[in-house]
């Protein structure tokens, strides 16, 4: 499993298959531990993740390990990663042909590690894996597709702007743990969205 991850990071470090391989200083892989429960999809790099070549180390990621860490998680317990794999230039909203360019090294950690449930951070992952807009108004809510549970919740980077939100992405973390804690023990999960293509 973990060689078979290193490959992905391997092929993800020299990709050149889009545009924003030009700009980028590093690629960034999702980074993690590989027999992870859960997860964590985001949008894409920022500055920081781009300068060091890893994902949610600047200020969004510091949020989203508060919010872990109230959920007596660590952030070595579980898989970070993004949508897309290099940072989009003045951090802008990568474009669909960037997403769907990067869209099978996802596919590929997703394969490898067999998350219980995919944690979707934001509207720009909830667009891509689900076709979804508004993730205001769904966060907290579980989704099922082809067989693949899902989590909605805010990006962290929402809570550096309202700082109301932080409560919410803590709240919606401890929500996700004990999820995973009733899907390990088998219990009956209700199904706020399903899909049924």
């Amino acid at each position: 499993m973990e060689k078979k991850l290193q490959k992905i990071k391997k092929q993800i470090t020299q990709c050149t298959k889009c545009e924003l391989s030009k700009t980028r200083n590093n690629s960034v892989p999702g980074k993690g531990n590989f027999k992870s429960d859960v997860i964590f999809v985001g949008e894409a790099p920022g500055k920081n993740e781009d300068m060091k070549g890893e994902p949610f180390i600047g200020i969004a990621g510091k949020k989203l390990s508060i919010a872990l860490e109230n959920a007596g998680i660590t952030r070595d317990d579980v898989y970070i990663t993004n949508i897309v794999k290099c940072r989009p230039p003045k951090n802008r909203v990568p474009t669909i042909t960037e997403r769907d360019t990067c869209k099978n090294y996802l596919k590929k950690e997703i394969e490898i590690i067999k998350p219980k449930i995919i944690c979707i951070l934001g509207n720009t992952a909830f667009n891509s894996l689900l076709n979804g807009k508004e993730i205001i108004k769904f966060r907290g809510k579980i989704v099922r597709k082809n067989n693949q549970l899902y989590f909605l919740t805010i990006h962290p980077a929402a809570t550096i702007y309202n700082q109301k939100l932080i409560n919410v992405l803590k709240k919606d973390m401890k929500k996700l743990f004990k999820l995973i804690e009733e899907i390990k023990d088998k219990k009956e999960i209700k199904i706020n969205i399903e899909y049924t293509s």
